[in-house]
């Protein structure tokens, strides 16, 4: 075949694959089943599989499930790529793009072996499509628009099918205009459950996406050509003190599922207790390949599954291990201050704004201090706990671990009230003498070196 021919048979193949999205778009466009619809930003109850095959159900960390229908055996789906308003936390909104009422997208549920066929319907201004991250599927159905398929167009649906060949943690996002399009807060969750409930089975399952968003103080829209320097750092779109705790019964089997669509890696790290990564978007982790852990680094566009015990009651941190991705709303050109005597300059200053206030030269606590903010934006730091300001942001939560909680409830069960002689506590006895330098031999105006005492007695070591 000459390279005419070739191209001439690749051009036929694409109208063809034009052509029959568009009439699978106007031949379900009768029977699409209904689009679900939530816009609330707290985590909703697991969804309970209510036909097709049994499985466990996850619980989205500040999201839900999409519920789904039966026809003819094929499990049916329908999501709306559309403009959203998401809180961020109390006190700032954004206006982003995601699907059906919210961003992230609601969390799709499906087992191992089932028939899926997804209807997606296009509210956006501009075209769009789905891939499916991670996902084994014949090619046409992968969602890179151009490549596999033509893009969906403004106020079309398109429909997905295949079968759910392997069980795993994945995620759905456009291949459209993708760097706008993540950036706006198009993303969503996809988990195959095993065919055999029993397997890798546990207590509770939580899943959620790490995002990241650029919206200047007092705005509302992200800035799309941003590369790295976000100021919200996310889980589920949501930044602490807006991300709910993760509740779990104290020895319960917990497993976290966290999928990366930021343009960084984010260190995951748990306090309190010891972790194993038993999941990939690549499958499961064979037992005899793990390790404990209490961070594990998960890189751009990577899914992991990590497992543990509760077995220590108490409000645990769970957290990014990037300072700065523990902060809301930062300022990148902002200098530091520490160790520099400003005193010089408040009287000057303080002519001109009587209420000015240095900042900086102790650090960047800002306590009990309430400054007025911009409207809609957050605090750098900010939530509080049982014992003041937790002074912390972005991708920050809590596992809270319980001993008195029922199998099935996920309610908030406040903080944790330790037990007496359990908490850090001031010291009130004598303070020793601090041991000080001492010169290399008496008289001596040479270098001071530190004496030291070691363990088990040995002294005169320098």
């Amino acid at each position: 075949m000459n390279p005419t021919d070739k191209q001439r048979r690749h051009f036929l193949q694409g109208a063809a694959l034009a052509v029959s999205a568009g009439a699978l778009s106007r031949a379900g466009a009768a029977s699409l089943p209904e689009a679900a619809l939530q816009t609330s930003a707290a985590t909703q109850p697991p969804l309970q599989p209510a036909n097709g095959r049994p499985y466990q159900p996850v619980v989205t960390l500040n999201g839900w499930s999409l519920p789904w229908r039966m026809k003819n055996g094929v499990k049916e789906f329908h999501l709306v790529a559309e403009a959203v308003e998401r809180e961020i936390a109390p006190g700032m909104k954004a206006r982003l793009w995601g699907y059906n009422g919210q961003s992230p997208g609601p969390t799709i549920e499906v087992v191992e072996g089932d028939r899926v066929r997804i209807f997606v319907t296009n509210k956006l201004p501009e075209a769009t499509s789905v891939h499916w991250h991670g996902q084994r599927l014949p090619n046409g159905m992968d969602g890179v628009s151009g490549l596999t398929q033509p893009a969906i167009p403004p106020g079309k649906t398109y429909v997905y099918e295949f079968t759910a060949k392997r069980a795993g943690t994945f995620m759905y996002h456009p291949h459209a205009d993708e760097m706008v399009q993540m950036a706006m807060g198009m993303m969503g969750f996809w988990v195959t459950h095993p065919r055999d409930p029993g397997f890798m089975r546990v207590d509770r399952d939580f899943v959620f996406l790490m995002n990241a968003y650029d919206i200047a103080p007092g705005a509302a829209v992200p800035k799309v050509s941003t590369m790295l320097d976000f100021n919200l750092w996310t889980w589920n779109s949501r930044a602490f003190p807006g991300i709910d705790p993760l509740v779990v019964r104290q020895n319960d089997r917990v497993r976290i599922r966290v999928g990366n669509l930021t343009m960084t890696n984010h260190p995951l790290h748990l306090h309190g207790h010891e972790f194993s990564v038993t999941g990939t978007d690549g499958g499961w982790v064979p037992p005899s390949a793990r390790w404990p852990e209490v961070t594990t680094d998960i890189a751009v566009g990577q899914m992991r599954a990590i497992e543990f015990d509760a077995t220590e009651e108490g409000d645990w941190a769970l957290h990014c291990h990037k300072a700065h991705h523990t902060m809301n709303a930062m300022g990148h050109d902002v200098p530091t201050m520490i160790g520099v005597d400003q005193s010089k300059v408040v009287n000057k200053i303080s002519r001109l704004i009587p209420d000015y206030m240095v900042m900086g030269d102790k650090g960047g606590s800002m306590g009990e201090m309430e400054m007025p903010l911009p409207d809609n934006t957050l605090p750098m730091m900010t939530g509080r706990g049982p014992y003041g300001p937790i002074e912390m942001g972005g991708m920050f939560s809590t596992v809270k671990v319980r001993r008195t909680l029922a199998r099935d409830d996920y309610r908030d069960p406040g903080w944790y009230r330790a037990p007496a002689g359990t908490v850090a506590r001031e010291w009130q006895g004598e303070m020793p003498e601090a041991r000080r330098a001492t010169p290399d031999r008496p008289g001596s105006s040479g270098p001071a070196t530190l004496e030291v005492i070691k363990p088990g007695g040995h002294q005169g070591h320098h």
